[in-house]
C-alpha cells in the first residue's frame, strides 16, 4: 500500500515474510494478524539462558520461566516476576549481538494492563522494537497456554490458528495488553 500496491480485498491483505504468508486484517483503526505457528518451542538451553540473563543484568533467580517463542526470527523470552522489572531492564546488547530476545512480566493487580512485554532485536540491528508483532504474537500463544491471567484477556483463547486481536499489541515503546474483569 505504501509502496503503491493496491490490496485485492479492503478488509485484509496477505504479507509474505520468513514465516510464510500472513493474513493481516484491517479494522476500523487497527491492523491484526493470526500468529504463524512456532517453528521452535521449549525452554532455553542453559548456556543461552545465562547469556541473556547476563545481558539483561538480572540474576537467574529473578527469571520465573523462559521459552523459545520462535515463529521464524528466532525469539527467546524470559518471564520476570513483575512489569516493573521488565520496564527497568537496560540490557547490554553487546553481550548478545546476534540475539532476538524479549522479556515479559505481570502488571500489578488493578493496573490497566495484565502484562508488560519488551522486545530486543540486536540480531536484526534493532536495539528495541517498539511494536514487534512476531514476538508479541508468539508470547501471546505461550502465555495463553501457561498463565490463567492471559486467558482472561479479550479474545485470547490459547489455541493455534486464532486470528485478529487475540495477541498483545504494541503501544509506545513497549507492548501491553489491557486487563479485563
Amino acid at each position: 500500500m505504501d509502496g503503491g500496491g493496491k490490496p485485492q480485498h479492503a478488509e485484509h491483505l496477505v504479507q509474505e515474510c520468513a514465516a510464510g504468508l500472513v493474513t493481516v486484517r484491517r479494522g476500523e483503526d487497527t491492523l491484526s494478524f493470526a500468529a504463524p505457528p512456532r517453528v521452535r518451542a521449549g525452554v532455553l538451553d542453559d548456556d543461552y539462558l545465562k547469556r541473556i540473563v547476563s545481558a539483561f543484568g538480572v540474576t537467574r533467580e529473578r527469571v520465573v520461566t523462559h521459552q523459545r517463542v520462535d515463529d521464524g526470527p528466532g525469539w527467546a523470552v524470559l518471564q520476570l516476576s513483575t512489569a516493573e522489572e521488565v520496564l527497568a531492564l537496560e540490557p547490554d546488547l553487546a553481550l548478545i549481538p546476534d540475539a532476538m530476545v524479549g522479556a515479559n512480566g505481570v502488571c500489578p493487580e488493578g493496573s490497566e494492563y495484565a502484562f508488560e512485554l519488551r522486545a530486543f532485536a540486536p540480531g536484526a540491528g534493532v536495539p528495541e522494537d517498539p511494536g514487534c508483532g512476531s514476538m508479541n504474537a508468539t508470547v501471546g500463544r505461550w502465555l495463553t497456554s501457561t498463565d490463567p491471567r492471559a486467558l482472561r484477556l479479550p479474545g485470547l483463547a490459547g489455541r493455534e490458528g486464532r486470528t485478529g486481536s487475540e495477541y498483545p499489541r504494541a503501544r509506545s515503546s513497549r507492548s501491553r495488553r489491557k486487563r479485563t474483569g
